[in-house]
C-alpha cells in the first residue's frame, strides 16, 4: 500500500521559536543588519570554536569574498572538485581566475587529495575543498600539501555545519570556511551564509567587503550614540545577512545538535534496512569524522536512476540528484573540460539518487522510503498459487491482450473473447494443461500454465499489466516450477520459448534457474529455448 500524502525530498524545520523571533525583529523596526545579526555571529562562532564569524547573505557570497580577501585574482588557478554545485566554480571564475578541477574519491564524493598535487602549477593559488553530503574530506592530507606549496585552503563547508574530523570542528582550524543556510540546509535562515576564521586581518577585511567596501555598517552608524560618518575604503558588494535572517538562525543553530542527531537516527536506520539490497550501496561513514547526513546519497548498480525516481514518485515519495558535475556543463566545457576528464565523478553522477532525510520526518516517513526502495529493489513477496477456474477467465483474457503480452506470446494477433473462452474452456478440461493462477494478499497477480508432453512440460506466463516491474515474474516462474514439480511426480523437464527480443522474460526464467539450450526456428519466428531440470531441485530450491 503506497502512502498517500507525497512526502517532499526535503523541508526545513520551523518552530513557534523562530517565528515569535521573527516576530519581534519586525516590531523592532530595525530590519536588515543589526543586533540579532551580531547575536547570530557571536552564537555561531562560540559553537564552531571560531574566533570570528562573518555572516552574508549565501554561501556563494562568502566563498567570493573569501577569495578576495586572499588576493586571488586575474591569471591565478585555484583547484577544486568538480563534484559540487556551480557556486564553487562560479565564483573562481568571478575574481578572474580559472578552476582546476580534480577528481574525486569513489567511495566519499570527496575531492582526492593524491589528485591534487599533481594538478599544482606555478599559477596555483589556493585550494577549495567541498565536504560533501557532510563528511568531511581528508583535511591533513590536504593541510600537509598545502603548506608543501604554499598555498591558501577555503572550505566549502555549505554541506557540514556541525561537521567533525578528528574529534574537531569545520570552521575552527585555520581555513577560510564558508556555510550556507539556504532552505534545504541542516540549519536554515531562509537564505543566507557564514565565513568563520580564526584571522583578525582577514576578519576585518571581510566585514567591509561583505557592505559595499565602506567603513561602518548601518547599525554603527544609526544606532543611538553612533557616529554617522562613513568612508568607502575598496568597491565591495552588498552581501550582509538580515536581522529577519538572523532571527530564524539564533534558534536554528540552538536546535543544530538535535537536528544532527535526528539525521543520523535517519541514516542508520537506512544503512540497516536497504543493506541487504544488491542494486544499491550505500554511503560510506569513516570513523575519525562526524557525518551530519545533510544528505543520503545511494548509489545505484545496473538500475536506471530515471526508473528508480519514478518509482519513488509513484509511492509518494520525493528524491534528489547531487550533482551533474560542473566539467559536464557549457560554460565549463568553453574553458575545455570535457566528458571523460573526471571518470570517477562522472561515475558517481550517473549512478547517484539522494533520499529524503530531514529532522521533520516521522518514523513512518522513513519506514516508507525503506519499504517503497524494497518493494520494487528486493520485493520480499508473499504469493501463493492455485489451480484456475471459471471465475478466472476475464483477468486471463485482459492479460493476454496487453500489447507486452502479446509481443512475447507466438500469438501476434487480437484474441477475440470467444476465442479466450474456448481456449480457456479447453485448458481447464484438458489434464494434460495445468493453469495456476498466482496470488497476492488474494489479489490476481499473474498466471503460470503448464503444457504436459510426455516427461517434459512447457511452460508459459502472464502478468498482470498493472504489476509488471514489481519482481513478480521470476516469483512466480520459481514457484509455479516448485509446484509442478510436486504436482506432477513424473516430469523430469520444464521448457520455456522465448523470444530473442523479449529481454525482460529471458531475465525472470534466468533468475528462477532455467538455462538456455538452443535457438529454435518456429512458424512463429525464432525462440531461444530455456529449461529447467528437476534434477537441479534440491530441498525445494532450485541451483
Amino acid at each position: 500500500m503506497y502512502r498517500k500524502k507525497f512526502l517532499p525530498y526535503n523541508k526545513p524545520l520551523i518552530g513557534e521559536e523562530e517565528i515569535k523571533e521573527v516576530i519581534d525583529t519586525l516590531k523592532s523596526n530595525w530590519l536588515t543588519m543589526g543586533p540579532k545579526t551580531i547575536q547570530f555571529e557571536k552564537d555561531l562562532a562560540e559553537y564552531l570554536g571560531a574566533k570570528h564569524v562573518i555572516t552574508v547573505n549565501s554561501c556563494t557570497a562568502g566563498l567570493h569574498l573569501s577569495l578576495l580577501a586572499l588576493g586571488i585574482g586575474e591569471g591565478d588557478e585555484v583547484i577544486t572538485s568538480p563534484y559540487t554545485f556551480a557556486a564553487t566554480g562560479n565564483v573562481i571564475c568571478h575574481v578572474g581566475a580559472k578552476p582546476i578541477f580534480v577528481d574525486v574519491q569513489e567511495d566519499t564524493f570527496n575531492i582526492d587529495p593524491k589528485k591534487i598535487e599533481q594538478a599544482i602549477t606555478e599559477k596555483t593559488k589556493a585550494i577549495i575543498i567541498v565536504h560533501f553530503a557532510g563528511q568531511s574530506v581528508d583535511l591533513d592530507e590536504i593541510i600537509k600539501i598545502a603548506d608543501k606549496h604554499g598555498l591558501k585552503i577555503i572550505e566549502d563547508a555549505a554541506h557540514a555545519i556541525g561537521s567533525e574530523y578528528k574529534e574537531r570542528k569545520i570552521g575552527s582550524m585555520r581555513n577560510l570556511t564558508c556555510y550556507s543556510f539556504y532552505a534545504t540546509k541542516n540549519l536554515t535562515t531562509g537564505e543566507g551564509g557564514a565565513i568563520a576564521t580564526n584571522d583578525d586581518a582577514l576578519a576585518d577585511r571581510l566585514k567591509v567587503l561583505r557592505l559595499h567596501g565602506i567603513s561602518k555598517d548601518a547599525w554603527k552608524r544609526y544606532n543611538q550614540g553612533e557616529d554617522w560618518y562613513y568612508e568607502i575604503l575598496e568597491p565591495g558588494w552588498k552581501y550582509n545577512m538580515t536581522d529577519i535572517q538572523a532571527s530564524l538562525g539564533i534558534h536554528q543553530l540552538r536546535k543544530l545538535e538535535s537536528f544532527i542527531k535526528k539525521r543520523q537516527e535517519i541514516a542508520k536506520a537506512y544503512d540497516e534496512k536497504l543493506s541487504k539490497i544488491k542494486k544499491i550501496t550505500l554511503p560510506l561513514k569513516k570513523s575519525d569524522r562526524n557525518h551530519v547526513y545533510h544528505l543520503y546519497p545511494l548509489l545505484l548498480e545496473n538500475y536506471d536512476r530515471n526508473l528508480f525516481i519514478k518509482e519513488m514518485e509513484k509511492r509518494n515519495i520525493g528524491t534528489s540528484v547531487h550533482f551533474i558535475p560542473l566539467h559536464l556543463h557549457p560554460f565549463y566545457q568553453e574553458l575545455g573540460y570535457k566528458k571523460g576528464d573526471f571518470p570517477i565523478a562522472e561515475n558517481l553522477y550517473s549512478r547517484e539518487v539522494s533520499l529524503p532525510l530531514y529532522p521533520g520526518m516521522t518514523d513512518e516517513d522513513v519506514n516508507d522510503v525503506i519499504n517503497a526502495i524494497n518493494d520494487f529493489l528486493n520485493p520480499q513477496r508473499n504469493i501463493k498459487l492455485r489451480l484456475a477456474n471459471k471465475d478466472d477467465c476475464i483477468f486471463l483474457y485482459e492479460w493476454r491482450n496487453d500489447f507486452a503480452s502479446k509481443k512475447a506470446s507466438r500469438f501476434t494477433k487480437k484474441i477475440s473473447y470467444e476465442e479466450h473462452i474456448d481456449w480457456f474452456s479447453k485448458s481447464l478440461k484438458n489434464p494434460e494443461i495445468k493453469i495456476y493462477v498466482a496470488l497476492e494478499n488474494d489479489k490476481r497477480i499473474g498466471q503460470i500454465r503448464f503444457d504436459k508432453q510426455v516427461k517434459e512440460a512447457e511452460v508459459s506466463i502472464t502478468i498482470d499489466p498493472k504489476e509488471r516491474g514489481k519482481g513478480y515474474g521470476s516469483m512466480i516462474v520459481k514457484e509455479g516450477s516448485k509446484k509442478y514439480f510436486q504436482d506432477e511426480p513424473n516430469i523430469k523437464v520444464l521448457r520455456a520459448e522465448i523470444r530473442p527480443e523479449n529481454s525482460s522474460s529471458i531475465r525472470v526464467f534466468e533468475k528462477s534457474g532455467y538455462k538456455e539450450i538452443l535457438e529454435k526456428e518456429t512458424p512463429y519466428g525464432t525462440f531461444l529455448v530455456f529449461n529447467l531440470l528437476k534434477s537441479d531441485n534440491e530441498n525445494g530450491e532450485f541451483k
